[in-house]
Order: C-alpha cells, then sequence, then structure tokens
C-alpha cells in the first residue's frame, strides 16, 4: 500500500484489529521510508446494485457520496460521525439483501431521509431541500409544516 505521506510503495503492517462491527479490518501501518504511521480500514468487497439516476444513468453505490450527503446535512448538529456510519452501513446491508441489480437512486434517498428523520429533524430538512429540490419557500414551508405536526401529534401521546 502507497504511503499517503510521502507516496512510497513499501509500508509494513504494525497492528490489525477486528473493527467493531466484525466486518472490517484496521490495519496501522509505517511507510518503510519517511517512518510515518497511517491507518487503513479492508472491507469484503460487496455485491451492491447499481444506481439508477434520475436521468438513466447508472452508477456503482458509492459508500462515501453517501457519507458526503449525510455529513453536510448534519454540519453542526449534535451527530456523530458513527452514527451516519450506521446509517450507511445499515442501508448498504439493506441494498445487499434486497438482491437486485439495480436500485433506483429515489429510494436511497428515500432512506436516508427516513433515518434523518428520527435522528435530527434540522438535519432531515436539509437533506430533503437538497433531495427534493424544492422549488420556492412554499414547498420548504409546507415540509416545515409536516414535521411541526408529526412533533405536536408526538407531544400529546
Amino acid at each position: 500500500m502507497k504511503c499517503p505521506f510521502c507516496g512510497f510503495a513499501d509500508t509494513r503492517v504494525i497492528d490489525s484489529r477486528l473493527g467493531k462491527e466484525g466486518n472490517n479490518i484496521r490495519r496501522r501501518r509505517e511507510c518503510t521510508q519517511c517512518e510515518r504511521r497511517f491507518t487503513t480500514f479492508e472491507r469484503v468487497e460487496e455485491m451492491l446494485p447499481l444506481i439508477v439516476k434520475k436521468d438513466g444513468r447508472r452508477q456503482p453505490f458509492d459508500r462515501t457520496k453517501v457519507i458526503a450527503g449525510i455529513q453536510r446535512a448534519c454540519e453542526k448538529r449534535p451527530v456523530s460521525i458513527a452514527t451516519i456510519e450506521k446509517i450507511v452501513d445499515t442501508l448498504e446491508r439493506q441494498l445487499q439483501e434486497s438482491g437486485e441489480r439495480e436500485i433506483e437512486s429515489k429510494i436511497i434517498g428515500q432512506a436516508v431521509m427516513d433515518a434523518l428523520h428520527d435522528l435530527d429533524q434540522v438535519a432531515y430538512v436539509r437533506f430533503a431541500s437538497v433531495y427534493r429540490q424544492f422549488k420556492d419557500i412554499n414547498e420548504f414551508m409546507a415540509e416545515l409544516k409536516d414535521i411541526l405536526a408529526e412533533s405536536g401529534n408526538s407531544r400529546d401521546k
């Protein structure tokens, strides 16, 4: 593996540990040239369905893209990266278990919105505003009214 600091191709593994969920391996490595240390994660390459975009293009599921979108929605919110990764882990597991070869992007977007709705309503609205591409303030306000109505109902219980 190449060193991320100097680009040298020879590194050695110092330590290996099983990840928390048991589905990846954390490796501590050291570059034999610059002697700097870094961490890598190794996980099984899973067969995930192709994502069918709104315009019909197909592309592989990109975990980092989904994490980045959720992180943007959760910016300055009390949501940890571990929680975000759990959301994406759950989503990946659902995609694998579906057995589908292709899945529409709107299903992934809706799954993320459902997870954020239960987790943090501000992050939910942020994600929804980008994902649903609200055309104007009225669409945005309608979504907020729905959330307020739901939270009012949950307080009445």
